[in-house]
């Protein structure tokens, strides 16, 4: 398929600078994903559209404080960095990444190379802008007088990819000293006070993502409650946000685009009640493309969910088998991106493309922080 089948135009006003007034103020769409109906709702109704007996699934990791802003010692120059993952002290062996059967079979070499997101590392791959100006050598102090150097990167994954290193490992201290909220691209504004709130879910645990998985930022604690309520089962899993977001897909042909490796957990007792609730016959409700992921990638060939720790590169797209995730509740995404494939893979692209131009049509908001919607 091409990269283009998955355009749309989107007008610039409908991209959500700021979050809803009140967290959950949101409206949703309900999609069928077999028959392509679209209905309108609102946030607060969710526990109405969600049968009994569901297990939902959420992504509990929480955003790190990773745009930070250096100044080049010999010139004064400010530079930005986004930081994306601890790089290993030896290229990561995890004989349990996972991938797509409808994708490339290896993690990029610039995965290889980087550690789970939680790790205390000297090293860091970053995201820089205007990175021809980044060069090896080059030295930046930040704002709690620190200074890392640009160091050689084997794993080079693009121009805009250089690897920093410090005199010591960096910590998530480090970070609330000189980090930023790395709010995305299309938000064109600095990050300021609400975002320190909004631009985390309510249940964020687990640090190290460089970007929020946002489907989890409508939840608020008494729409919670009244899923509890209804009988549907909470639980939670952890995926790290990483390179792979960042991303475009820049190959014409989407089967030739590669992701970057991005670690998960998946406790034992949450893959315990997943296996369980698909043997009962209980649909499972994955919150956010990064939970789908999670789940997926933790799947065997017969759908049974594996616990730990491990590494993905999953790809899904149009031709993917799902195994584990039966409904997905999801934000709306950006034109050609990797997460319009997966969620067109599971309900189909046409059905996804025709919700879309209803979306643009009723003026629903989009991206990070904008509206919602419910397949199933």
């Amino acid at each position: 398929m091409k990269t283009s089948d998955f355009y749309f135009d989107l007008p610039q006003e409908l991209i959500a600078q700021r979050p809803s007034g009140k967290r959950g103020d949101d409206r949703l769409m309900l999609l069928g994903k077999e028959s392509g109906s679209v209905e309108h709702h609102l946030m607060a109704e969710l526990p109405d559209l969600v049968e009994k007996g569901t297990l939902m699934i959420f992504n509990n990791s929480r955003v790190r404080r990773s745009r930070c802003y250096g100044i080049k010692t010999d010139t004064g120059r400010e530079q930005e960095f986004m930081f994306l993952n601890p790089m290993a002290s030896s290229p990561a062996a995890d004989s349990s990444t996972a991938t797509s059967s409808a994708s490339s079979s290896a993690a990029s070499s610039a995965s290889s190379s980087t550690a789970s997101p939680d790790s205390l590392s000297c090293e860091w791959n970053t995201m820089v802008k205007g990175a021809k100006k980044v060069k090896n050598g080059n030295t930046y102090r930040f704002a709690d007088g620190s200074e890392g150097t640009i160091v050689l990167n084997q794993n080079d994954d693009g121009t805009e990819f250089r690897t920093i290193k410090f005199p010591f490992p960096l910590d998530e201290k480090w970070f609330e000293r000189n980090g930023h909220i790395p709010l995305p691209p299309y938000i064109r504004r600095e990050d300021d006070d609400t975002d320190s709130e909004r631009y985390q879910t309510i249940y964020a645990k687990e640090t190290g993502s460089a970007a929020c998985p946002t489907a989890g930022l409508h939840f608020t604690q008494p729409v919670l409650d009244k899923l509890k309520q209804k009988g549907i089962d909470l639980e939670w899993i952890t995926l790290h946000v990483g390179l792979g977001t960042f991303l475009p897909v820049r190959a014409q042909n989407i089967e030739e685009h590669k992701m970057h490796l991005e670690y998960y957990t998946v406790p034992p007792s949450v893959a315990d009640k997943i296996n369980a609730a698909k043997k009962e016959g209980r649909p499972i409700l994955a919150v956010g493309t990064t939970s789908v992921r999670t789940l997926e990638s933790a799947a065997d060939q017969n759908g049974i969910v594996r616990a730990g720790t491990a590494g993905t590169n999953i790809f899904m797209y149009p031709g993917y088998k799902f195994k584990v995730v039966d409904q997905m509740f999801t934000n709306f995404h950006t034109p050609e991106s990797t997460l319009i494939m997966l969620v067109s893979a599971f309900a189909g692209r046409d059905n996804i493309m025709n919700a879309y131009q209803k979306a643009v049509e009723q003026k629903y908001r989009f991206f990070s922080y904008g509206d919602c919607m419910l397949i199933k």
